[in-house]
């Protein structure tokens, strides 16, 4: 199921102002790979490249190539096919306003025919894969915007499963959390990459410490570091990220 990523050479421009030079970067698969850096630097950016959900901006343009798998996806012409492939989880827990278990089923029901009884028991499955169902048993024909804030990004993650994607992108996902609520999604992160190729935007250096295998510093449109975490965290090569690392800036 999962799949890897590579980014080759790839250049964005939003009208005249180019945000990201000369990337390059491998995404082992089944691996935790997280963008770190200052705000402003291109690393949402690129995360929101890998399913073109870029696209949506007119001034966008992307020039280089990234692939899942052996595929071009900008070669491909249905972006929504690709969104079945790379979930996304965003900074904002963003529930529907209708019950926990139609949050659920909703992009079951509008990607494939099956019958109600069968998507409700995918919906259970992936709703206990993310330790929830204790928690929701007894509420799920309640509204979702009812649960707690972790417990609504937990359902997010959940409701990103359901289709089955090869990659799940996460932007932030814990900034508006608790650190208990942090802890939950760390874990649940960890037990995904079992499956799943994982990439995380994070601000939170002892974050990505924890839970990434791999790290891509980003600085000012470029990628000035990359590679195994343990590595870049305990024997950085440049000064700038030593000193991003140690707070300094």
């Amino acid at each position: 199921m999962s799949e890897s990523i590579k980014i080759n050479d790839v250049n964005i421009w939003y009208g005249e102002k180019q945000v990201l030079k000369d990337v390059f970067l491998d995404i082992p698969k089944n691996s935790i790979f997280a963008f770190i850096g200052p705000s402003g630097c291109g690393k949402t950016t690129l995360l929101k490249s890998i399913n073109r959900m870029n696209d949506f901006i007119p001034a966008f343009r992307l020039m280089g190539k990234i692939t899942l798998g052996d595929r071009d996806i900008y070669a491909d012409k249905k972006p929504e096919q690709l969104r079945k492939e790379i979930g996304m989880v965003f900074q904002q827990p963003n529930p529907l306003p209708i019950s926990i278990m139609q949050n659920m089923t909703l992009p079951l029901t509008e990607h494939y025919k099956g019958s109600h009884a069968k998507f409700k028991d995918i919906a259970v499955e992936k709703i206990k894969s993310c330790a929830l169902y204790d928690e929701l048993k007894e509420k799920l024909d309640k509204s979702a915007l009812l649960l707690s804030g972790g417990q609504q990004q937990r359902l997010c993650i959940a409701r990103s499963l359901v289709l089955e994607p090869a990659v799940i992108l996460f932007d932030e996902p814990c900034s508006a959390l608790d650190p208990i609520s942090t802890g939950k999604i760390e874990d649940l992160i960890m037990v995904l990459k079992k499956e799943r190729t994982i990439i995380i935007v994070t601000h939170n250096m002892e974050q990505a410490r924890r839970i990434s295998d791999y790290i891509a510093f980003f600085y000012n449109g470029i990628i000035v570091e990359s590679g195994p975490t343990e590595k870049l965290f305990f024997n950085p090569e440049t000064e700038l990220l030593d000193n991003y690392i140690r707070g300094k800036f």
